[in-house]
């Protein structure tokens, strides 16, 4: 097992998707253990620390059923790819049946080749991992029915959408407290000691042959939130938490394994105590997308030890297309500012090259989008440079930025720095659609009496300034629309 940086940089990748595109490229079938060096390339550009293969797992054939006899669900499919057909529809990757890399992109032995090419780039590997529910044809229900919330016939009756009969006994579908059932899976109980024991089980069992999980809303496992949505039906509370007794277990084998949870309603902190290495951090991408850059700078006053355990994205699969939600020149503002601040980054496969369409999970085929060749050198070069320049191995802090009386655009800049072993790093990013300057506080007294060359890691122009006037008035900053710095300090030794 590769033991992730502290603060990795993760690709995802859907696996289907990914693989059939191949195949096509190709003229022949690719599974995972198929995939030739170069395609491996391409999926981890310099300064990808993990790739996350979305949707391994083997899909329910009785889950794909029933997304094809739902009309919403089939329209969602059309909207996204006009020409769908059934042989595009694999079901969903988070109703699953079993924990078995499914056969038909390569079983076992073709993540294993996938992950040895991995291993090579010096890159990780993530998987999924479903704790909430399993999919109707699990043979956990035959087997284990203990694992999971049930009903009676009069529940089956009054709420059918709600509850699920198979074998002579009821079971709850899958939920979540603010929405109504997911009608193709079943609901675990995450009271049940016996359904914690196995769930470390499999994850066990996943850590032989990954580097870390994402384990999908994570959060309706908390004791507190799973009261909220079953009350009774789920039995007495456990003294502890799930997760704090599942990640232990799961460690006594895998120390160094990841674990990334996908996070929602302000509960990362309450995830990090509980033994995540990360968790998504939405309020970000809300802020980003909707909100304004006031918003993004308060949500970056939090502590920064909290801060190097969230993920930062612009987009995943559960949410839009950055180049439709952001826009090209907004999104390479905002991918500058993830890529530089403390904590792992999410990037979603497409982002780099300008895809807009948000493909439904359930699809193994993407329409055909012509690549933003401008947006994809962009975005190599920012990981490349990032990662080259060490900066996030060093202490962040956020800056202020001063303005003028008849001169606030400063209200648009947001500034921090990173300095350590690796040197002294300041970032500097306009988040607005106009021209903005500022003078940015530096926080170096040592920058005194010396002259001080800035090199912009993403273009390379170079700028020299003396310390005496950094510290008394600021880097004096002018940034057109959507602009960014990504500045280096080295003494002028001449």
């Amino acid at each position: 097992m590769s033991t992730l940086p502290p603060q990795p940089v993760i690709h995802e990748v859907n696996t289907w998707v990914w693989l059939g595109e191949l195949a096509r490229r190709t003229g022949r079938p690719v599974g995972l253990g198929d995939v030739s060096k170069d395609a491996w390339d391409e999926i981890t550009p310099h300064g990808v620390d993990a790739v996350w293969l979305m949707g391994v797992w083997e899909r329910s054939a009785e889950g794909l059923g029933i997304a094809l006899a739902d009309p919403a669900l089939r329209a969602a499919f059309t909207g996204a790819l006009p020409d769908a057909g059934e042989a595009d529809i694999a079901g969903s990757p988070y109703c699953i049946r079993r924990y078995a890399v499914d056969e038909r992109i390569g079983g076992a032995a073709g993540l294993a080749v996938a992950r040895a090419e991995l291993d090579r780039r010096g890159v990780g590997l993530l998987l999924d991992y479903v704790p909430n529910h399993v999919a109707p044809d699990s043979p956990w229900l035959a087997e284990h029915p203990g694992y999971f919330v049930r009903g009676d016939r009069d529940d089956l009756e009054r709420d059918p959408a709600a509850y699920y009969e198979k074998g002579g006994q009821v079971y709850a579908r899958g939920r979540d407290p603010y929405f109504a059932p997911w009608p193709d899976v079943v609901q675990l109980n995450a009271y049940s000691e016996s359904l914690r024991t196995a769930t470390a089980d499999v994850l066990r069992d996943i850590g032989d042959m990954c580097d870390g999980v994402r384990c999908d809303m994570a959060m309706l496992m908390i004791n507190d939130v799973f009261g909220r949505t079953w009350g009774e039906r789920a039995g007495p509370v456990p003294e502890r938490d799930f997760w704090p007794t599942v990640l232990a277990a799961v460690r006594e084998r895998h120390p160094g394994m990841t674990f990334v949870a996908e996070a929602y309603w302000d509960l990362e902190w309450d995830l990090q105590q509980q033994g995540f290495d990360f968790c998504y951090d939405k309020r970000l991408y809300d802020r980003l997308v909707n909100e304004s850059p006031a918003s993004v700078r308060g949500h970056l006053q939090a502590d920064t030890g909290y801060q190097r355990h969230l993920v930062r994205f612009l987009e995943n699969h559960d949410e839009p297309r950055a180049a439709t939600t952001l826009g090209a020149a907004k999104e390479r503002a905002a991918a500058t500012l993830i890529a530089t601040l403390p904590g792992a980054t999410l990037w979603h496969e497409g982002q780099f090259t300008g895809r807009r369409t948000q493909l439904p999970v359930f699809l193994t085929r993407r329409p055909d989008e012509a690549p933003d060749e401008a947006q994809r050198v962009f975005h190599e070069r920012l990981l490349a440079r990032v990662h080259e320049s060490r900066m996030r191995t060093g202490d962040w802090q956020l800056l202020g930025c001063d303005g003028w009386p008849d001169n606030p655009t400063h209200e648009s800049l947001l500034a921090w720095c990173w300095s350590g072993e690796a040197g002294r790093h300041v970032i500097v990013v306009n988040l607005s659609g106009g021209r903005a300057q500022a003078m940015v506080r530096l926080p170096w007294e040592e920058l005194t009496g010396t002259s001080w060359q800035l090199t912009d890691l993403v273009d390379g122009a170079r700028y020299e300034r003396g310390g005496d006037e950094l510290l008394a008035s600021g880097l004096y900053t002018d940034l057109d629309a959507w602009g960014s710095h990504i500045f280096s300090f080295e003494a002028d030794r001449g």
